[in-house]
């Protein structure tokens, strides 16, 4: 058994299992993972190794490391690289392309046949294309829903701390700063995704934390894959 880990901003989510799928599945806080995974791998079969994703800093990957030499789990972290897994990245920089990203866009090639947008909903947004040949071609990064909404407030004295909902023409500020930060983020995705629109079988592929809130507001082919970072994970493992 291989135990993924994508440990991100917010949460630190694991799996284990193989390449015919998932024995167990979960998210932990990053603020208290240390506990919470020490306690949740002792009641997981042990796994042989490890491979994880990590864009949480250095002291979270130095934690995981040292919990995982305790139960003598090898541990190998996945970083950018010109190829891997039978797909290629146009980064200009390889290595600076996110983790997180590059596994994301590993996961999407081996479960879509055709051009993916891949985006990843979380403390940051990304919007990534990926060909059908497996050539990542490039991508954005954004603020994400909840990080939009606590800028304004952060940086605009008359702004509040926004908790409203998302209508079409909001009459309130609360309503329009929430409104305002799914518009954003949807017009961004369905902007992206024109270029590849009629190309045989082309879907967005959508994953985070944040996703559910994107979901309903699409009007592209859509797959929502909450687990697509880890797949990626996987994928490399077994390569």
């Amino acid at each position: 058994m291989i135990l993924c880990i994508d440990s991100g901003n917010t949460r630190v989510k694991l799996a284990l299992g193989d390449a015919r799928g998932w024995q167990h599945l979960c998210a932990l806080p990053k603020d208290c993972f240390a506990q919470d995974l020490a306690e949740t791998l002792a009641d997981w079969p042990r796994p042989q190794r490890a491979i994880g994703c990590n864009v949480a800093g250095a002291t979270v990957a130095a934690g995981i490391e040292a919990i995982l030499a305790k139960l003598d789990i090898p541990l190998a972290w996945l970083r950018g690289t010109a190829t891997l897994a039978g797909v290629s990245n146009g980064y200009d920089c390889p290595d600076q392309l996110g983790a997180d990203r590059w596994a994301a866009l590993i996961g999407a090639h081996h479960l879509h046949a055709g051009a993916s947008l891949v985006v990843s909903a979380g403390t940051a947004t990304t919007i990534d294309t990926i060909d059908a040949n497996g050539v990542f071609q490039g991508g954005l990064i954004l603020p994400g829903l909840t990080l939009m909404r606590t800028s304004l407030a952060n940086a605009a004295a008359q702004l509040p701390e926004a908790s409203g909902s998302y209508t079409a023409l909001p009459r309130n500020t609360d309503d329009a700063i929430a409104s305002g930060a799914i518009e954003a983020t949807v017009g961004a995705i369905e902007r992206m995704f024109k270029p590849i629109a009629a190309e045989p079988g082309a879907s967005c592929l959508l994953t985070g934390g944040a996703a559910s809130e994107l979901v309903q507001h699409l009007r592209i082919p859509l797959q929502h894959l909450g687990d697509l970072v880890l797949r990626g994970l996987m994928r490399v493992a077994c390569d």
